[in-house]
């Protein structure tokens, strides 16, 4: 049986619930009250935490990317500028701790660089998320297990040859592994959701999935796969500027992603066959008793 993983009070694995984080990345676009709101709206979902995105823009965009300008709601600015405008600094995360502490939500982050998880670190997270696009970064991942906190380690755009890389760096204890795919929106056609029967065979960590596709009912499937850990974005509304707004779940969506999640999950039972009380009033009514095989 794959390991368990403790991320602060709550366990993560296969005989536990489903751990659901709602993804608020850079959805709150520089603005820490709609960062709050989109706290609040994970805390009445249901969620057991939420996650934000950690930069340092001077390193993680290229050189070459740096002086493109695009439009944004502070103007025709260079993307290097814009990358600054989403960033948030020391004071907007206290206030995030803060206000998370004061909800009784977890929250942790994904940190793109090595700076950014000293700065994290400050925070003592429970927890680090390496996003898709790091997997491949050796010498961030040695950095990150230096913490020697518990590691959520996504696989988007990623061969099969690179996850089990990446999984040998960190080791499969304190260990979670996400199934992904890095398309924002991803259409179900290229989900392949049952990489997550692949994972939890080859691997002995626990299993997830974070998803990027619209609606509902492929995340579910990932459950019922096994997935044991959900992260899908959260928005305060799709049509919003900004490039993860699209694929994200807005809070009504969200609160009903978690009661399905719930509810599915309560039914997958142990896999063992019996008969329930609440059957056999209706075994006596409907069997003929000569007919009994034992």
């Amino acid at each position: 049986m794959a390991q368990v993983v403790q991320i602060g009070e709550a366990f993560v694995g296969v005989q536990h619930p489903v751990y659901i984080v709602a993804e608020i990345g850079i959805n709150h676009n520089g603005d820490i009250d709609m960062a709050k709101s989109l706290v609040d709206a994970a805390v009445k979902a249901g969620c057991d935490a939420v996650k934000f995105q950690k930069r340092t823009p001077e390193l993680c965009v290229p050189k070459e990317q740096r002086n493109q300008m695009r439009k944004t709601p502070w103007g025709y600015i260079s993307y290097m500028a814009y990358r600054s405008k989403v960033e948030f600094g020391v004071d907007a995360y206290r206030e995030i701790d803060a206000y998370c502490r004061a909800k009784g939500i977890a929250w942790f982050a994904s940190c793109w660089d090595e700076p950014s998880v000293d700065f994290i670190e400050q925070f003592e997270p429970l927890c680090y998320k390496i996003p898709s696009a790091a997997l491949t970064d050796a010498e961030l991942l040695k950095y990150h297990r230096e913490t020697h906190r518990p590691i959520i380690l996504s696989t988007g755009m990623s061969t099969l040859d690179q996850v089990r890389a990446a999984v040998e760096i960190f080791g499969q204890d304190n260990l979670i592994l996400l199934h992904c795919n890095g398309t924002y929106p991803c259409p179900p056609l290229q989900l392949n959701l049952r990489t997550i029967t692949t994972f939890s065979q080859m691997f002995d960590c626990p299993i997830g999935y974070s998803g990027h596709e619209v609606g509902f009912p492929t995340t579910i499937a990932a459950v019922t796969l096994g997935a044991c850990f959900v992260e899908r974005h959260i928005t305060l509304d799709r049509s919003m500027w900004g490039s993860d707004q699209a694929a994200s779940v807005e809070p009504q969506g969200f609160e009903r992603l978690v009661k399905y999640i719930r509810t599915v999950e309560s039914s997958l039972g142990d896999g063992v066959k019996r008969v329930y009380p609440e059957e056999k009033s209706a075994m006596e009514r409907l069997r003929r008793k000569d007919t009994l095989l034992l």
